[in-house]
Parts: C-alpha cells; structure tokens; sequence
C-alpha cells in the first residue's frame, strides 16, 4: 500500500517529520507553506525529490494532490481549521502539539473524523521513547502497586530572539505559553502514566520575565486523579542561561522511577520491591541521548499510523489523547484565571477564555 504523504507547514519542527517519513519510505508527494523560502530550504536540506509540488495554499494542496496522510506543522492556532479540512478531503492526520487550542475543536476533529472513517494522531512522540515505553509497561504491569503521586517538571530557556522569530508565538490567539507549547508533551506523559481521569486541577499562571509576549512563561498545578493519585506540574521558560531538564517522576507505594534528560530520554532512577530486573541494566539500556529536545520518537509514530492505515486501527496515540493534553492546560488556565480549582472533565474552553493580562513589572 502506497501512501501519498504531503507535509503543511516547513517551520521550526517540520524537519523531524520530513526525516520521519523518509526513514519510513513514504515519498513526499506536496508540500506547504506561505512562505516559499521556508519550502525551497527544506527541499535543499532533505533531498526532496523534484517532483514534490510545493503550495502556498493548503486547501490547493488537497483539491489536486489528494493525499492519503497529512502532518499539519502550522502555528498552534490554526491546527483546529486545517485539521477538519483535511478530514472532510478525507485525509488521514498527523497533527502536530497541540491538537487545537479549542476543545470545541477537538471534540469536532474526534467527531467528523470517524464520521469520515480516518485516522487522525496527536503527534506527543515522546510516548514512543524507550524509556517512556519501559515505565508504561511497568505501570501495566502494576509494578509500582498504588499509584501515589507523580510529577512533571519542564525547566527550559526561551529568550526574545525565538519569539522574534515568529510572531504568533506566545499569542493567546494563535499559541498560549510555556504550558501550551513548551511543557504540554511532558503534562501528555503525565496524564496518560498516573491514570488519565482527572478530577480536579488546581493552576497558577504568571509572565514574569517575557515582556514581550501575551501569555504565560511559567505555571504550577496541581492534580488530582480519579484513582486518588496526586500530580505536580512545574513548567517554565525562564531558566538561565537555558534549557536545564525536563524530567518525570512517579512514585507508588512499592516502586519509584525518575526519567530524566533533554526529553525524558533516560532513566535516572529505577527501584521496585519486585526486584524483577536490575536497576543499573534498565538505566543503561533506556537510555537514548537526541541532539535537541524534540528527541527520536517520531519516526516511530510515523511507523504506527502508516501501520494503522493500512491495518485499519486506531494510531497508538489518537486525537482523543491529544484532547486530554489540551483539557489539562486549559484547565490549569482556567484555574489561573478564575482563582478557583477546576472540575473535569472540561466540556469548552480555549486560549482566548484563558487569556490573561499579567503585570510584568519587576515584583
């Protein structure tokens, strides 16, 4: 089964998904981008071949090409409007973080996706690292005996010159902040590991050094699950003098395990009363160093929806696992804003309810 395969959006992450799909052997039928540069530099950089077509306009590329499977790589904001396109041209989906910034949105991606019958994926490629595969399996396999807490800290750098760069970063409109861009993959692995049903979330928001952007560059929450575990997300940009780590911490009554590194590709801390396996064998084994925070895990999501297309399957990560994400940041938002612990599940919300106006003159 031949897949057309065509890529919207040639910014800042596009290059792990054109890499993802050519170590999977789709060939890349289309391309696009408003910005021609963008396009012309990604064809140079990966070898594209001359017969990838290149368009300015996404709703072009889906009239003529008719593409099987489509990544939206576009700014945060318009994720929602391409994806139900694409849907309604019956394009099955890889959709980039986050899967919309409306859970109206969302639940219309969910719906009108399996109205159509296709496959949409919520591209959180971190599930697919070793080291997150190894914890899963142990939280399977019940290892860690009752859940307790669990915690998700992302402390990384963002200065002005990777806002300049594309101005919708950091917009309520078309982005949210630390929580919605940098931090929401870590918050994803956090949800799905301690139990994914949430019932109360308790967020707080502030900007306390980016002047220059709308939304937020740090927030705490904390989370309590239906199975009656605790979760503790701390998420921000304003580390010096840049990224420091993103780590991932679960603690049960009989096991405890930390995942550390750039995106928790490592496994710091292994300890179970089963003593089932070494300690020291499953750090040195999960154990992956990627060049950049984006880490390896999208050629292996590329590999699962290719897979689920042609097996007619659910994608291991499905759009209804990119909606938790979101509802779990808007939550925390909608916390911030109103002062208040919020209740899930979240029926509606956005970025533009959430939007807040911070003080950032120097506390």
């Amino acid at each position: 089964m031949s897949l057309k395969y065509a890529l919207i959006g040639c910014g800042r992450i596009s290059p792990n998904h054109i890499v993802a799909a050519q170590e999977n052997g789709i060939t890349i039928t289309a391309i696009c981008d408003n910005i021609r540069d963008c396009m012309e530099d990604k064809i140079l950089k990966f070898g594209l071949s001359d017969e990838t077509k290149q368009y300015t306009n996404y709703k072009e590329l889906l009239e003529i090409e008719k593409p099987d499977l489509v990544a939206i790589c576009t700014e945060s904001g318009t994720h929602g409007q391409i994806a139900l396109d694409c849907i309604d041209a019956g394009c099955n989906l890889i959709i980039e973080k986050p899967i919309a910034l409306s859970l109206k949105d969302a639940d219309e991606i969910i719906v009108r996706s399996k109205e159509k019958g296709v496959k949409v994926c919520a591209c959180h490629q971190n599930r697919f690292n070793k080291s997150v595969q190894k914890i899963h399996e142990a939280v399977e396999k019940k290892r860690f005996g009752k859940l307790l807490h669990g915690t998700a800290h992302i402390r990384w750098h963002r200065n002005r010159e990777y806002y300049d760069r594309a101005k919708w970063r950091g917009t309520w409109e078309q982005d949210g902040g630390a929580l919605m861009n940098q931090c929401i993959h870590n918050i994803d692995l956090l949800r799905w590991l301690m139990g994914n049903e949430i019932v109360e979330v308790v967020g707080m928001t502030d900007n306390l050094t980016h002047d220059y952007i709308d939304a937020e560059d740090m927030g705490i929450a904390l989370i309590r699950f239906a199975n009656g575990a605790y979760g503790i997300v701390e998420g921000t940009t304003n580390v010096y003098p840049c990224n420091l780590e993103e780590t991932l911490y679960l603690f049960g009554d009989k096991g405890t395990v930390k995942a550390g590194g750039q995106s928790v590709n490592l496994i710091e801390e292994w300890s179970f009363s089963d003593l089932l396996d070494d300690p020291e064998e499953v750090k040195a084994k999960y154990h992956e160093t990627p060049p950049n925070v984006y880490g390896f895990g999208h050629t292996p999501l590329y590999a699962d929806v290719i897979e689920a297309i042609k097996e007619d399957r659910e994608p291991y990560i499905t759009a209804e696992d990119g909606r938790r994400a979101l509802e779990l940041v808007l939550a925390i938002y909608k916390s911030s804003k109103e002062g208040t612990s919020v209740k899930l599940p979240l029926d509606e919300y956005s970025t533009l309810e959430a939007k807040q106006d911070f003080e950032t003159e120097t506390r």
